[in-house]
């Protein structure tokens, strides 16, 4: 006899099963438009039907594989309501997503075959899986998001994808205005739909030491707080405390949520100016030993640290300690950008030390730091990266440069084989204008950047078929000076990120015309995820005479 009770829970199964076979279906796209651009992508007739049921089958991979099927199972769950099951298998199954390994694919490459039968994502690696899934998501129409759906078409297709440089990267500034964990991730989350692989994570500056430092607990607690901030461009004084820092916790969760999606967080530290926050906390490390503050300007300070004190040299070591604890990156970021010369110049200590390591002046005193510096970090297994400023003075060959003030410091640099990560101001830099109408733009630290000039960009440009291999890649940068809130963090980056993400991926291959066409499917996920990106930035009919003039 079959219980009421029974009877009710198969009435409402039943009743589920019904609402699903008769829910909306979603169709197909009617052109497959991905950003970046893939290395190659044939049509067929047919769909794929994606359900609620439709299962992930792994048939191999590590524990990094979570990660890539945990971001498709965040997909499934905002359409239909619920993660897809996931299936350990040693062979694929029929209408499923099957994983399967491809041992003559390269690193983060993959195969992505859609059929009526299923769909298969073919890599050697995790990082591979993730980015079929990333092109899976932009492949499905946004309606899906969007509607109750039961089924979602996705045309047939083979996608077969790779990068073109393995370094493909974009900086956050924290030392000018700080943003929350969460956002920093949400930040994580555009820059992987991208398939950036690099955050270069900018934490010390002279308006704001940002990260926890156990063993120099003033670095926060003094260096992480400035008294004011500048109205406009040094017009003026807000008179409102402003600060703010990264426990090492919360560095360890950011680290974390960022390698769940193939993304490798490079930490900077400023070495050896733009160190104001920190003199303000130990003013013993500067030339005078003078009570310093934390600056209240924006702008280049002479307040540097002294290099003929080995106490500078004691500091810097301990802090990158905690750092590479904190850290697992193989690059660590040191800076040497903007380090003027004015105090070393007048200072006892420096000139002693010039004097006694046999140096010909101040430049070759701040070459006599990075080299010292980029020694303690080699010898604990990390490299270096430094502004091109490093090449001043001398260079290590090991020493990889970025390349700011214009790609001809990156063609110097290539030129001597040192490996540059190309990322000028001419093509690269986010906080500058994005249209000339300025007064209707918010405030930037000026320049004209519009999206054409950042896909214009070739980082390979004079260097011969030797020097080109030097270049790792490309990176895009957001100075946060003027950029007081996310949204408009936000606003700055998009969709200028995403032009320079595939001159990244897909220099190759890449073409204006096929990206604005493209960037109007990726700008509804834009708007899906509520996004704030510069609508009319496409539209700019003052196009930059490209960088040919820069």
């Amino acid at each position: 006899m079959i219980k009421l009770k029974s009877i009710l829970s198969l009435s409402l199964v039943s009743a589920a099963l019904l609402a699903a076979s008769c829910g909306k279906t979603v169709p197909a796209e009617q052109s497959i438009d991905i950003v970046p651009l893939p290395a190659s992508v044939t049509t067929s007739d047919g769909a794929f039907m994606l359900k609620a049921s439709t299962p992930v089958v792994q048939t191999f991979g590590d524990e990094s594989m979570a990660y890539a099927i945990n971001f498709w199972n965040g997909v499934t769950g905002e359409i239909f309501g619920r993660e897809a099951e996931t299936i350990q298998a040693e062979a694929p199954l029929k209408r499923a997503i099957n994983i399967i390994c491809d041992e003559s694919l390269g690193d983060e490459q993959y195969r992505l075959k859609v059929d009526a039968s299923g769909i298969e994502i073919a890599a050697k690696q995790a990082n591979g899986v993730f980015y079929a899934f990333q092109t899976l998501r932009q492949m499905l129409p946004v309606a899906a998001f969007e509607a109750d759906a039961a089924r979602v078409a996705i045309p047939a297709c083979e996608i077969n994808d790779k990068p073109y440089f393995a370094y493909r990267g974009f900086m956050f500034d924290m030392g000018r205005h700080i943003f929350s964990v969460d956002e920093v991730k949400d930040m994580i989350d555009i820059l992987a739909m991208h398939k950036v692989n690099r955050l270069h994570w900018h934490l010390t500056e002279d308006q704001g030491w940002r990260i926890e430092i156990k063993k120099y607990p003033r670095l926060t607690e003094v260096g992480s707080i400035r008294k004011s901030s500048p109205i406009g461009r040094n017009e003026g004084q807000d008179g409102k405390p402003y600060g703010g820092f990264f426990t090492q916790d919360q560095v360890r969760d950011v680290v974390q949520y960022a390698a769940e999606r193939f993304i490798t967080v490079i930490p900077e530290i400023e070495i050896p100016g733009h160190s104001v926050a920190a003199l303000a906390a130990y003013p013993d490390l500067g030339c005078t030993g003078e009570q310093y503050e934390v600056a209240t300007r924006w702008g280049v300070d002479d307040r540097v640290i002294c290099p003929g004190k080995e106490l500078a040299f004691t500091f810097w070591e301990d802090v990158l300690t905690e750092v590479m604890e904190l850290f697992p990156s193989e690059y660590i970021h040191i800076g040497g950008d903007e380090c003027p010369k004015t105090m070393w110049k007048k200072c006892p200590a420096c000139q002693k030390r010039i004097r006694q390591e046999g140096l010909k002046n101040e430049a070759e005193l701040q070459a006599y730091v990075t080299k010292r510096v980029e020694k303690f970090l080699n010898d604990h297994g990390r490299k270096i990266i430094g502004w091109d400023e490093i090449l001043e003075g001398g260079v290590t060959q090991s020493a990889t440069v970025m390349a700011w003030r214009g790609p001809g410091y990156g063609i110097q640099a290539a030129k001597l084989g040192n490996h540059v990560i190309m990322s000028p101001n001419s093509n690269c830099y986010l906080d500058y204008y994005q249209t000339r109408d300025v007064e209707n733009e918010p405030l930037a630290i000026g320049g004209y950047l519009p999206l054409e000039t950042s896909y214009a960009f070739d980082p390979y440009k004079q260097l011969n078929e030797e020097e080109r291999k030097f270049i790792l890649g490309v990176q895009g940068n957001l100075w946060t000076e003027y950029i007081d809130n996310y949204e408009y963090a936000q606003y700055m980056t998009l969709p200028r990120m995403s032009a320079i993400a595939e001159v990244g991926w897909s220099y190759d291959r890449k073409d204006y015309d096929s990206f604005l066409k493209r960037m109007g499917h990726l700008t509804q996920l834009f708007d899906h995820y509520g996004y704030t990106y510069c609508k009319h930035g496409f539209n700019t009919e003052e196009a930059a005479a490209a960088s040919d003039k820069k």
